[in-house]
């Protein structure tokens, strides 16, 4: 794969979605957005067919329109005293549905559309690569550059509120990072697979660690390895390269799940092999940031 000029392309644009995505899966879980991921995920079909209708590049188009169902999100969740998930659903069909719309008044039912649908990854440039680079490139800067406030506001939103925390801008940040971060992954697997990049790697990971940041290294390895063993296997059975990384990544998920540490076999295992002589078990991280990872606060900002 790697003697062809698309393929060196598609790894490189690949692996850097992969280790943006991983990384904002781990907050994704943790907060319990993952249907918040999947309504801005959905919605881009409106932003790519306002895009297709008015001629313009349709990821610009979709990078506008999630960012603003992302703070719509936000805004309706705040001040319209809204459930999360309830504004999600309402969005997110409205969203679709205009896309419908816009897609039958223009007569755009053509290829173009359904790689946005379905990803084309081996079709990516160089300067897609730039962009994805750039992108991403500011996407983890955001998640680096507010690791604590982001951790703090996953665990414990009322105590990092009362600590000083600028919750309201984090939650946006979070909102509209996702967003971006969705927009730049639909080259990869497209618009209806690709939530499933910004969700399973930190599923993986939690399976395997409750360290978070343990949980963050197996989650940016499961979104890699999952990317370079999808294009391998898709470029050597010439199947659809976006659904087949979803389908590793699936696979990832349930070994994971398999040998959890958290399984009552696993820990019978463990400590046969670890003989009389086992330690506790792991505890850096804190009892109460543990019981957060587990089941984190699920309220809204705000409420």
């Amino acid at each position: 794969m790697l003697s062809f000029s698309f393929g060196r392309t598609a790894l490189v644009g690949g692996i850097l979605i992969a280790i943006t995505c991983s990384l904002m899966s781990f907050f994704i879980i943790v907060r319990r957005l993952a249907f918040a991921g999947m309504g801005i995920s959905h919605a881009a079909f409106g932003g790519v067919a306002i895009g297709i209708a008015a001629g313009v590049n349709p990821i610009v188009t979709a990078g506008a329109f999630c960012v603003a169902v992302a703070g719509g999100i936000g805004w309706f969740s705040r001040k319209g005293k809204l459930h999360e998930d309830t504004i999600i659903g309402i969005l997110f069909s409205a969203s679709m549905a205009m896309g419908v719309v816009l897609i039958a008044v223009a007569k755009a039912y053509n290829q173009d559309l359904l790689s946005y649908l379905f990803g084309s990854i081996l079709a990516v440039s160089w300067t897609d690569v730039i962009i994805l680079g750039v992108m991403a490139a500011l996407a983890v800067g955001f998640m680096v550059f507010f690791f604590k406030e982001l951790l703090f506001f996953s665990f414990d939103e009322e105590t990092a509120m009362a600590s000083g925390v600028p919750v309201r801008f984090v939650y946006y940040g979070l909102l509209v990072t996702i967003a971006l971060t969705i927009v730049v992954s639909i080259k990869l697997v497209g618009i209806i697979l690709v939530s499933a990049l910004i969700v399973i790697p930190g599923a993986t990971g939690l399976q395997l660690s409750r360290n978070y940041r343990t949980v963050i290294v197996y989650s940016m390895v499961t979104g890699v390895l999952s990317v370079i063993l999808g294009l391998q296997l898709s470029f050597s059975f010439n199947v659809a390269s976006g659904a087949t990384i979803v389908l590793v990544m699936f696979a990832l998920f349930l070994i994971a799940v398999g040998v959890s540490p958290r399984r009552t076999y696993m820990q019978t295992l463990l400590a046969r092999l670890r003989g009389p002589a086992a330690v506790a078990p792991d505890e850096s991280m804190p009892a109460t940031a543990d019981a957060g990872l587990a089941e984190p606060d699920a309220g809204t900002p705000g409420d």
